[in-house]
C-alpha cells in the first residue's frame, strides 16, 4: 500500500476518536507518532552504521519494543501505557551523558507533545498503520516528503495568526538564487515547519555534498527559531525525515524576545533565508527590545531589523515581505532607510496576490540583498501568474518552473549583463528618497488599460442599473401573475 493511502486510512480511523477535533489537533497525534517513528528507524540505522551508537529513547519506549507488533499492546493497556508512563518520561528525559544533544529533541517534542486520542483500540489501528511505513526506505521516504507537505497544508488556520506557509516552489526558488554552501551558517529566525531549511539541504547535496565531511559541515552550520509548538514539532520531525541526526539545532523560542543589543559578532551568520510572520502582533513590551526608532508590534517589521543585525559582513538574505512594508511610512521609513544604507538591496521580486492562497490574498514581495555597503540601484522583477491561469490557487498552485524566466534573467551569481524589460526595471537610490523610501514603485513598462471618462462611465452604469430594475419589475409581474391564477 502506497505511503499517501496509508495516511489517508490513518486519518479515518482519527475522526472515529472522540478526543480528536479538527485538523490541529490530529496533525498533532500524528506527529509525535511519525516522530518517534522516524526517530527509531534512523536509530537502527545508525546501529548498523556505528557500532558505538547508542538510541536516545530508553529501549522500552523504542518504536520497535512497543509499537511495532501489529498484535502488541491495545486498549485501555495501551492508552495508560502512553499517557502515564512514555509521556511522562520522555517529556523528563535526562539530557546528559552520551548523545545528550539528541536526547535534548526528544525531550523539547514531547514537551510540547500531547496525546489527544481516548481510544486504545483506535490508537493501536493508527499505530499499526505507521508502522508499515519504512522510513529507511528511500523510495517510501521521499514519497513521504510529498505526504509530509500535504499534512501541512491542512493548517488552513495558520493565516489567522499571521502565518503563511511558504509555497515549496517560493523557497525553492530563494534558496537557488542565495545558492547555500556547506559550512555556510544558515539561520531562518521564524522557521515554522522548516521548509527554508530542507530546500537548502536539498540543495547543498545536490550541487556541493560529495563527502561525509562535507555533509557534517552543511549540518552543524544550521540555525532555526520557531515559537509555536505544533510547528516546532513538525520541524524537528522534518529534519529526521531529511536524514539530520542532531536537530536540536531548531530551537523552541521567540527571536525576537531577544533584546536586539545582545545579539553579538559571535551570532552573526552568512546566511538568512526566511519568511516572518506579516499581520500579527506581539506580545506588549516585545518592541522594547528593539531601538526606539525601530519600535513597532508588526513582526515583519522586527523580524527586518534583526536580520539586518544578525548579518556577518557580506552575508547575504532573502525574505518575503509583504506589501505593507514597501509603501509604509513612519517606523516603517526608518527601516528601509536602515535596510539601503547597511545593505545592498539589489533585487525585489514582486508577487502576485494570489501566490499565498488559500492562506491569505496579499502582495508580497522577495528582497535579495547583501550586507556590507549601501545600496546604489535597486533592480525589480515583476513575476506574473503564468499564462493560461488567472490566479495561482490550491489546485493551480505556484511551481518553481514558473521563476525560469527570472533565473534567466538574474545574470548569474555576480547578477552581470542584467537588461531592463518587460517585467524589470531599475530603480536608483537616489529616486528612492525622492519617494521618501517608498519602494511600492509599479513596473513602468506596463501599459495601463486605457479607461473612458468618468462622465461616459457613468452614463454607462446608469444604463445598466435602468435595465435591471426593468427585469426586476418584469420579473415580480410574471410571478404575480402566476400566484393570482
Amino acid at each position: 500500500m502506497s505511503v499517501s493511502n496509508s495516511i489517508k486510512i490513518i486519518q479515518n480511523i482519527m475522526r472515529k476518536d472522540t478526543g480528536i477535533d479538527g485538523d490541529a489537533q490530529r496533525i498533532g497525534q500524528l506527529c509525535w507518532m511519525f516522530f518517534l517513528k522516524i526517530l527509531d528507524d534512523q536509530d537502527q540505522e545508525l546501529e548498523l552504521l556505528r557500532s558505538d551508537y547508542i538510541s536516545p529513547v530508553p529501549a522500552e519506549f523504542q518504536w520497535r519494543n512497543w509499537a511495532a507488533d501489529p498484535e502488541g499492546i491495545t486498549g485501555e493497556g495501551l492508552l495508560d501505557f502512553i499517557n502515564d508512563e512514555l509521556f511522562p518520561k520522555l517529556k523528563e528525559l535526562p539530557i546528559e551523558g552520551t548523545n545528550a544533544a539528541r536526547r535534548r529533541v526528544v525531550r523539547n517534542v514531547f514537551r510540547d507533545a500531547l496525546n489527544f486520542m481516548k481510544s486504545g483500540q483506535l490508537i493501536r489501528q493508527v499505530i499499526n498503520k505507521v508502522s508499515e511505513i519504512d522510513f529507511n526506505d528511500l523510495s517510501q521516504r521521499s514519497h513521504f516528503g510529498e505526504v509530509y507537505e500535504k499534512i501541512l497544508n491542512d493548517l488552513q488556520n495558520a493565516g489567522n495568526a499571521g502565518e503563511y506557509y511558504t509555497p515549496r516552489a517560493v523557497t525553492q526558488f530563494m534558496v537557488d538564487r542565495i545558492d547555500p554552501k556547506p559550512g555556510e551558517s544558515l539561520f531562518d529566525p521564524a522557521c515554522g515547519t522548516g521548509g527554508f531549511l530542507t530546500c537548502a539541504i536539498r540543495h547543498m547535496r545536490d550541487h556541493y555534498v560529495r563527502r561525509p565531511e562535507q555533509e557534517a559541515e552543511m549540518q552543524s552550520a544550521l540555525r532555526a527559531v520557531e515559537k509555536k509548538p505544533l510547528p516546532h514539532i513538525l520541524c524537528t520531525t522534518n529534519m529526521l525525515l531529511h536524514g539530520v541526526e542532531d536537530p536540536s539545532f531548531v530551537r523552541h523560542d521567540n527571536t525576537l524576545a531577544r533584546p536586539y543589543i545582545s545579539w553579538e559578532q559571535k551570532d552573526r551568520v552568512d546566511i538568512v533565508l526566511t519568511n516572518p510572520p506579516f499581520g500579527g502582533k506581539e506580545e506588549d513590551g516585545t518592541e522594547n527590545n528593539f531601538p526606539s526608532n525601530f519600535r513597532t508590534k508588526e513582526t515583519a517589521d522586527l523580524f527586518l531589523a534583526l536580520i539586518i543585525r544578525l548579518l556577518k559582513k557580506d552575508g547575504r538574505a532573502a525574505v518575503v515581505l509583504p506589501d505593507g512594508t514597501m509603501f509604509g511610512d513612519g517606523i516603517k521609513n526608518a527601516l528601509k532607510e536602515h535596510l539601503l544604507e547597511e545593505c545592498n538591496l539589489h533585487t525585489i521580486v514582486r508577487l502576485p496576490n494570489s501566490v499565498f492562497k488559500p492562506y491569505a490574498s496579499i502582495g508580497t514581495n522577495l528582497l535579495f540583498f547583501e550586507k556590507g555597503g549601501p545600496t546604489k540601484d535597486i533592480w525589480f522583477y515583476e513575476h506574473r501568474v503564468v499564462e493560461g491561469q488567472k490566479a495561482y490557487s490550491m489546485t493551480k498552485p505556484i511551481r518553481f518552473a514558473y521563476f525560469q524566466d527570472c533565473i534567466d534573467w538574474w545574470g548569474g551569481e555576480k547578477r552581470e549583463s542584467r537588461m531592463e524589460t518587460e517585467l524589470a526595471w531599475k530603480v536608483s537610490i537616489d529616486e528612492v528618497k525622492e519617494r521618501d523610501f517608498n519602494l511600492d514603485i509599479k513596473n513602468p513598462n506596463t501599459v495601463e488599460a486605457e479607461l473612458e471618462d468618468p462622465e461616459t462611465l457613468l452614463a454607462k452604469l446608469q444604463e445598466a442599473e435602468a435595465e435591471t430594475a426593468a427585469l426586476r419589475d418584469k420579473l415580480k409581474s410574471i410571478l404575480s401573475e402566476a400566484l393570482a391564477r
